[in-house]
């Protein structure tokens, strides 16, 4: 997956992403002159991909580091990053058309050494402080929806948050039944009723039971693997060096960094090949 550059926002996005943040402060007015926005977005990329602390942001490029997790936070508070979010997941869909027929989700656990909201008790490492980042994807591996839990939350209680999260509006057609892929985590009898129940057929892997292997599927059942998909999108996340340990307390902070991660992924999927 290649970005049309790596350390500054690309012009086709700064105009979409432009809309939504607040006006720039006039020449001439009163007290400091306030740093253009486009300046501000580049040094909080720059943050994102190199994973540095605010403070080693270097001044002589993009102005003090203070101004610009101060915008950074305000930008957060006013839901802007999440605007910019669903403004891209829409901006996908316009282009590219989202692919409903083979669908994914799955989980990441991120270490959370600060802890704060959102964080648990890891049970796959030592029980340390951590967050899980759910992830619902199209047949492309498009992020269609994210949600942050506790790292002991049950990935099987965040799936319909997931999905009645969607941006786009699902289509609900009978002839047609869209697929579901996740792994054993989420095999629960009552997760594949309610999935039948909006018309979404289940592909769950089945969880071994008194060491027996499950029975092979007809091949009628058989399908191709489709889930690593969502694997994927999570390796583009981790490309954001800023992502791989959640250093920030404030759960809402790490969801505005996921948020703007992923709306550079779909930018990105909507790119000429």
């Amino acid at each position: 997956m290649s970005y049309t550059t790596l350390w500054e926002i690309p012009d086709g996005l700064w105009e979409k992403i432009e809309q939504i943040l607040p006006p720039e402060k006039p020449a001439g007015s009163r007290g400091r002159p306030a740093l253009p926005n486009r300046q501000v977005v580049n040094g909080i990329l720059f943050v994102l991909r190199s994973g540095c602390q605010w403070k080693g942001l270097k001044k002589e490029w993009y102005g003090a580091s203070s101004s610009l997790h101060a915008r950074f936070q305000a930008w957060q508070e006013a839901g802007l990053w999440k605007k910019i979010y669903r403004r891209m997941v829409k901006y996908y869909h316009k282009k590219r058309h989202i692919q409903w027929r083979w669908q994914a989700l799955d989980s990441k656990l991120v270490p959370a050494p600060l802890g704060g909201e959102q964080t648990g008790p890891n049970p796959t490492d030592r029980a340390k402080t951590g967050s899980k980042c759910h992830l619902w994807v199209d047949q492309r591996g498009a992020p269609l929806s994210i949600h942050l839990t506790a790292a002991n939350i049950n990935e099987i209680l965040v799936v319909m948050d997931l999905l009645n999260a969607s941006i786009v509006p699902r289509p609900r057609t009978k002839s047609r039944v869209q697929h579901l892929c996740a792994d054993k985590a989420y095999d629960s009898e009552p997760l594949r009723l309610k999935l039948r129940q909006r018309n979404i057929q289940p592909h769950l892997r089945k969880r071994n039971f008194g060491g027996k292997a499950p029975p092979p599927p007809l091949e009628a059942e058989r399908h191709p693997a489709r889930r690593w998909v969502v694997e994927r999108t999570f390796s583009w996340q981790t490309n954001f060096r800023s992502l791989r340990v959640r250093w920030a307390s404030k759960a809402s902070n790490w969801i505005a960094l996921l948020y703007f991660a992923y709306s550079l992924i779909l930018w990105s999927l909507c790119a000429p090949a």
